[in-house]
């Protein structure tokens, strides 16, 4: 096909069969393009006809994309991203933006690395919206692409070379202890680590199934509680002699709220590094730039930060 002959098609049609694979609802599409549901599927007819495909199967209240709308979508990602950096105004004003950002995270990233991010976010642009959900790891290309989340701060656990990513830093693992602890004195030998009851909190990316494999040879420890939330764990101290094994930045913070001692894993790790994800549908648009600008800033020292501990533990040898 010819320069002339695009000229002559709609491909404007293109641009609503991103948002209709996106929202899998004519409806929802509908109030997107700021048009009636009626004129929305007049559009998906004349899409089927322009690509000569249904496009869409109805499932439920949703629609489902076929193979063929998928690979379109796919494809249209770095044409409509350089058209909306050609389209846009020079010069991003955060303090003037309206938009709603979503952001996929960890329970880490939730509890440990968001509220440092958010209040600088918010200083700089006060008319924003943010939406926080939680990470799927094993379908993070989807969550990010026809799902619509925005980013996500995780590490890579399913395949995501497809996807964007800026380097945020190593994340630590350390275990937490109560002032009347009998090892609250005393460095943590993985004897101890084994011999104590345990609770685990927010390790919930993989970190989990790293730290069983890496104590697999011995017996296993007595894990009382395993949750996302610190206070649920701090709150068993005062009845076990509980050592709770948590990500360092959160064992930090603890540990200064609360007046706990932070010990150093007594064994090695294989490296959590966390990254900043996008979709190539976001990676030109002026808003995602600054804001994924601003959270590699606020977020990378923190996290960095969390590995600063005072001995450095040592590798497990099974004996």
């Amino acid at each position: 096909m010819k320069l002339e002959d695009i000229y002559r098609k709609d491909l404007s049609l293109l641009i609503a069969l991103q948002v209709l694979v996106e929202e899998r609802s004519v409806t929802l599409a509908a109030k997107r393009l700021h048009l009636s549901q009626s004129a929305t599927s007049r559009i998906l007819s004349r899409l089927r006809e322009l690509l000569h495909d249904p496009l869409f199967s109805r499932v439920g209240q949703q629609l489902l994309p076929t193979e063929f709308a998928l690979q379109c979508y796919e494809q249209l990602q770095q044409p409509t991203a350089q058209l909306l950096k050609i389209l846009t105004p020079n010069g991003f004003d955060p303090k003037s933006c309206h938009r709603q950002f979503t952001i996929a995270a960890t329970d880490f990233a939730m509890q440990a690395v968001l509220p440092f991010v958010i209040p600088k976010i918010y200083s700089q642009a006060p008319k924003i919206r943010l939406n926080v959900v939680p990470v799927q790891h094993q379908d993070l290309q989807s969550q990010l692409g026809v799902q619509g989340v925005d980013m996500a701060i995780c590490r890579a656990i399913s395949q995501t070379h497809l996807l964007k990513h800026q380097y945020l830093g190593e994340v630590g693992v350390s275990c937490l202890l109560s002032a009347n602890h009998p090892l609250a004195d005393t460095p943590l030998t993985v004897a101890d680590y084994l011999h104590y009851p345990h609770a685990t909190i927010a390790v919930s990316d993989g970190v989990k199934a790293l730290l069983d494999a890496a104590i697999g040879s011995y017996p296993p420890r007595v894990e009382l509680l395993r949750t996302s939330h610190l206070d649920s764990a701090l709150s068993l101290q005062q009845q076990h002699p509980l050592i709770i094994t948590l990500p360092a930045g959160m064992a930090k913070l603890a540990a200064q709220r609360h007046r706990l001692r932070v010990k150093p894993l007594p064994f090695k790790l294989p490296r959590v590094d966390y990254k900043l994800f996008w979709h190539s549908r976001c990676d030109a648009d002026p808003a995602q730039i600054w804001l994924r600008q601003e959270i590699v800033l606020a977020a990378s020292p923190f996290i960095d930060q969390a590995l600063d501990q005072t001995s450095e533990p040592t590798s497990i040898v099974a004996g």
